[in-house]
C-alpha cells in the first residue's frame, strides 16, 4: 500500500513489450514499461492480478491501450490517480493535452508554465511521469527536434512516435 492507498496490478502485452499497469481505486497510478528506468518495489504494486480482467479500471485501460496500438483510438479516456508534487502534476496535466501525432519540446511546455527557465524541471518531472502513454511523455522531445531520455527506452519511444506518425517509418536496411 502507498499513502493507505490499495494498489492492484496487471500485466499486458504490447508491441513494445510487457505494460504493467497499476491502478488504486480512484484511477490508473501507473504504466511501467519492462525496462522502466525507474521502476516500483514490488511490494509497492499491490496484489498482482491473474488478469487485467480481474479489475475494471485495469481492464479499461488495457483495453484502450489494445485499441491505440491496432491504430483505432488516439485519445484515452481512464480515470487517473497519479502521485506526485504539484509541479509534476502541472507538467502531467500539461502532457495530457499534447495531441496524438503532436510534439512538443521541454521548453514549449516549461512556457506554457509560465516560465521558460523551468525547463530543466519540466524534464525532470516528465521523465518521473508514471503513466506512459496515457500521459504521452514519449511526445516530448529536444528543441532541436531529437531524440531525447524515455523511461522505458529510447527503442520504444521511437516505435510509438512512429505508431502515431511522428517519424517516418524505418527503412528496411540490407546489412
Amino acid at each position: 500500500m502507498t499513502s493507505g492507498r490499495v494498489l492492484r496490478h496487471g500485466l499486458m502485452d504490447s508491441p513494445i513489450g510487457g505494460l504493467r499497469i497499476v491502478a488504486s481505486r480512484r484511477g490508473i497510478t501507473g504504466i511501467y514499461m519492462e525496462n522502466h528506468a525507474h521502476p516500483l518495489d514490488s511490494g509497492v504494486l499491490g496484489e498482482r492480478l491473474a488478469s487485467v480482467a480481474d479489475d475494471p479500471g485495469i481492464a479499461l485501460c488495457a483495453g484502450q491501450l489494445a485499441e491505440y496500438f491496432a491504430g483505432t483510438r488516439t485519445s484515452f479516456e481512464v480515470p487517473l490517480d497519479a502521485q506526485g508534487t504539484e509541479f509534476q502534476q502541472r507538467v502531467w496535466a500539461r502532457l495530457a493535452r499534447i495531441p496524438f501525432g503532436a510534439t512538443r519540446s521541454y521548453g514549449q511546455l516549461a512556457l506554457e508554465l509560465g516560465d521558460e527557465k523551468l525547463t530543466r524541471a519540466v524534464g525532470t518531472a516528465n521523465g518521473r511521469n508514471p503513466i506512459a502513454i496515457v500521459v504521452p511523455c514519449h511526445r516530448v522531445i529536444g528543441a532541436d527536434g531529437s531524440m531525447t531520455g524515455y523511461a522505458g527506452g529510447l527503442g520504444a519511444k521511437e516505435f510509438l512516435l512512429r505508431h502515431e506518425g511522428i517519424l517516418p517509418e524505418a527503412e528496411a536496411t540490407l546489412f
